[in-house]
């Protein structure tokens, strides 16, 4: 696809991705900042509301969709090294972050005391089970890609769901990926995000297992600073996010274990073999 020459001039990192902030029209505060590859950007121009593109599920995503708080945009600027995108927006509802606050930088670092401190500063708008009325938060989605006969279609309209509600075998969900991850080793490199990793190869695979590891890390960490019964929306966020960093941490190692075509039950097994074994003997007896 031959790219339009403003698009051109724009230049995106090796993931085919430029970040985005989104301020608000009126005040000028910064409300959010996500991802764009070319195709949400090229959508962002042509539609004049906020379509980003979703690095966890690999699929763009048009701002307010399940929400409702979508983002008419003014204006779309790029800074003097062409790799930051930052919009003009109206706000519907006046509400950008998935905590049910006007900002997703709720957050500001208090220099007043001895150690410095993270403190939260703006309030609650809507509760965030309100907004997203039809997700609940103790429900977990994993989405796999299709393995149906469309196997290079990356539209996640068109993949498998399976949430912790479901009566799932939790093992099959971890055959599936085997499945998938094998096929994608010989998908072309387009046709979706596991067979982009794949073409980059190896270090390009190890370098995303550490970036999920930290970002995992860096939940656990604010996921141990919530108090459930002061902030009750704070603490299930924080606890959605970490569970979903591990997630993540997890799709990124049984990607690189692919690479060597290990499959997820030599590890299975491993862990079998360990049940009845003191951690303290087996660990010495490496």
């Amino acid at each position: 696809m031959t790219l339009p020459a403003w698009l051109t001039a724009v230049t995106f990192n090796d993931d085919g991705l430029i970040p985005a902030i989104a301020q608000d029209h009126q005040t000028g505060r910064i409300l959010m900042m996500a991802w764009m590859n070319a195709e949400a950007l090229q959508l962002t121009a042509q539609t004049q509301t906020a379509v980003y593109f979703s690095r966890s599920r690999a699929k763009l995503w048009h701002k307010g969709e399940s929400s409702g708080h979508t983002q008419t945009v003014h204006d779309i600027r790029l800074d003097c090294d062409a790799d930051v995108i930052v919009l003009s927006v109206t706000q519907a509802g006046g509400i950008a972050c998935h905590t049910g606050r006007e900002s997703c930088f709720y957050q500001r670092l208090d220099l007043s005391g001895q150690t410095p401190v993270w403190q939260t500063v703006d309030k609650v708008l809507k509760d965030p089970a309100d907004i997203y009325h039809s997700h609940d938060s103790t429900s977990e989605t994993l989405e796999i890609e299709n393995t149906g006969s469309n196997t290079d279609s990356t539209d996640m309209s068109q993949s498998q769901s399976v949430t912790a509600q479901a009566q799932v075998d939790k093992v099959s969900v971890l055959q599936q990926l085997d499945s998938v991850l094998a096929e994608r080793k010989q998908a072309d490199a387009d046709s979706s995000y596991v067979a982009s990793l794949y073409a980059k190869g190896l270090n390009k695979i190890l370098e995303k297992v550490g970036e999920e590891s930290t970002e995992s890390i860096i939940a656990a960490k604010d996921f141990a600073n919530c108090d459930e019964s002061t902030d009750k929306a704070s603490y299930d966020e924080a606890r959605h996010e970490l569970i979903y960093e591990v997630a993540d941490v997890w799709f990124h190692t049984l990607v690189g274990l692919a690479w060597f075509d290990i499959e997820s039950d030599a590890v299975l097994n491993e862990l079998g073999r360990r049940f009845g074994l003191s951690g303290i003997d087996e660990k010495a007896a490496r």
